[in-house]
């Protein structure tokens, strides 16, 4: 695959089922996605949500015939910190796993930090699960650097009042 010949674009709701697909084809989405035709309908209102803001993008790449194979979801947040400074959050990054270790994830995350750039960011962030030691791998030779520790509370809490 060349990786010139890729699209990148904001995705449609035609795209949706491809989307959650790949996001099912892992081994820790397997355990929080559900992949069945027709989609659960919370897929689609989470799709409306996220086509409706202006600080939300769901990108996609295609190849030159129009196949879906890979996916991240940028969001755009305002800060009070860094003088009221703007950063992206890249979540939900998936490349078909047919098509890994081929330059299309390093291509999808260059075109997505230039568009935050684009959009005034002084900052790009992003959390990876601690057992996914290849992706962090991969993020770090970006040039991202884990400076901070995340933390993350599930809701809702069992147990609690």
């Amino acid at each position: 695959m060349e990786t010139q010949d890729l699209t990148f674009r904001l995705a449609t709701q035609a795209n949706l089922p491809a989307i959650v697909k790949m996001l099912a084809d892992d081994p820790l989405g397997n355990r929080r996605e559900i992949y069945t035709t027709p989609l659960l309908p919370s897929y689609d209102d989470a799709f409306q949500a996220i086509e409706r803001d202006p600080n939300n993008e769901l990108v996609v790449v295609e190849t030159a015939d129009k196949v879906v194979i890979g996916i991240l979801q940028l969001t755009y947040i305002p800060y009070l910190t860094y003088r009221g400074g703007w950063r992206a959050l890249i979540e939900g990054v998936r490349v078909d796993a047919k098509y890994r270790s081929s330059g299309i994830g390093r291509k999808l995350f260059e075109w997505a930090i230039a568009r935050a750039e684009a959009r005034g960011c002084h900052m790009v962030q992003l959390t990876s699960d601690k057992t996914r030691p290849d992706a962090i791998r991969f993020y770090e030779s970006l040039g991202f650097v884990a400076s901070h520790e995340g933390l993350k509370c599930h809701l809702p809490r069992q147990g609690s009042v």
